[in-house]
């Protein structure tokens, strides 16, 4: 089979296709249609299926160990279930990412338009380091990522953007799935961004204090991340060079930090997500209340963005702060793009934000 590989945009992925006389040629290959080639190794298997979320297509046994077939998954980033007479199997023939709060394999199928967005030959490309910081919100040790651009000077400061990954994932996802650190590097390359260092923390924190077990990233972040980035690298320490943006989960988080502290941010992101969180008591969240000052809001936020897929499973949850929204004399911009709630999308947002922020 034709080998695609992810280079280094995968949890988990050796560009070596086995070993002789023991894996045969299994694997997958991107078809010119869009579609996916997989071939898969079950000699015991009756059936051999591909499962994503609900929509299964069966592969054919071509020989007496193989299974083959040619499945539209869609164009961009694409989780999926292999399965395996009924049971989910992990395949390591196939790229592993994070995501559904497990390993997941996947395929990565160009979209048309963005083939280049990620591209590194010749281009210099910045560093991303996972630091590790305490936390005394939960009480243990937590995780983040940081990417530095290309020219990183210790001696210089730079802005920052704290980027959050959605429910069920990690903060690796934005840098393996998303793309976000290789997109930086083609804007910045471009100069269509500003040098900034981009932070990525682990928004499903959890605590062993029964009293607080979940949710406490909206405290992580103010309490310690933000302090701990300030007191490692050379930043700004203003509101007027930080900016927060998230997808999903993390979109409702930086709606609830960011309006809540207005004097922390200038820059907001909510991507493929939320501002409210459509409560069936009708109950009040008070970072809302910002929104009845326009006044304030507009003088608190250079920009403030939201984006949503046309295709998105919570558009209507997007089309409720619509209109929440409608009337006020907010400075917002809203924008949508082909796809669902996926990273397509999210890439998307976030080459479409990065430009726009700490252009003063």
């Amino acid at each position: 089979m034709k080998k695609n590989w992810p280079m280094d945009i995968a949890l988990s992925f050796d560009p070596y296709f086995g070993e002789p006389n023991r894996d045969g040629d299994q694997g997958y290959e991107i078809l010119p249609d869009g579609k996916v080639l997989f071939r898969i190794k079950a000699p015991f298997a009756k059936e051999v299926a591909i499962d994503q979320f609900g929509t299964i297509t069966k592969l054919e046994k071509v020989t007496d160990e193989e299974w083959e077939g040619a499945v539209d998954l869609g164009r961009g980033f694409k989780y999926f279930f292999l399965k395996i007479d009924g049971n989910e199997v992990l395949n390591p023939y196939l790229p592993i990412g994070f995501g559904c709060c497990r390993p997941m394999n996947f395929v990565d199928v160009p979209v048309p338009g963005e083939e280049d967005w990620d591209q590194l030959p010749g281009i210099p490309h910045g560093a991303v380091t996972r630091r590790y910081f305490p936390s005394s919100v939960s009480g243990k040790l937590e995780i983040c990522l940081v990417y530095t651009p290309a020219g990183y000077d210790p001696a210089k400061k730079y802005p920052v953007l704290y980027l959050q990954h959605g429910y069920g994932e990690n903060e690796t996802g934005w840098i393996y799935q998303g793309h976000a650190g290789r997109i930086a590097d083609k804007l910045i390359y471009e100069g269509k961004m500003e040098e900034m260092l981009i932070v990525m923390g682990y928004g499903m924190t959890q605590s062993d204090d029964p009293a607080k077990k979940f949710g406490l990233f909206t405290e992580v972040i103010l309490k310690d991340l933000i302090p701990y980035i300030e007191s490692t690298y050379n930043v700004y320490t203003d509101k007027w060079h930080r900016a927060m943006a998230g997808l999903s989960m993390g979109s409702y988080q930086t709606s609830q930090v960011t309006m809540s502290n207005p004097d922390l941010f200038s820059y907001v992101g909510v991507f493929s997500g939320f501002m409210s969180f459509p409560r069936p008591d009708g109950s009040k969240e008070p970072h809302l209340e910002i929104l009845e000052d326009a006044e304030k809001f507009n003088s608190s936020f250079k920009v403030f963005y939201r984006a949503m897929g046309t295709e998105d499973n919570y558009f209507a949850s997007f089309e409720h702060d619509d209109e929440m929204l409608k009337g006020k004399p907010l400075n917002i911009t809203r924008t949508t793009f082909p796809g669902g709630h996926d990273w397509s999308v999210w890439r998307r947002c976030i080459h479409d934000f990065l430009p726009r922020i700490f252009k003063d």
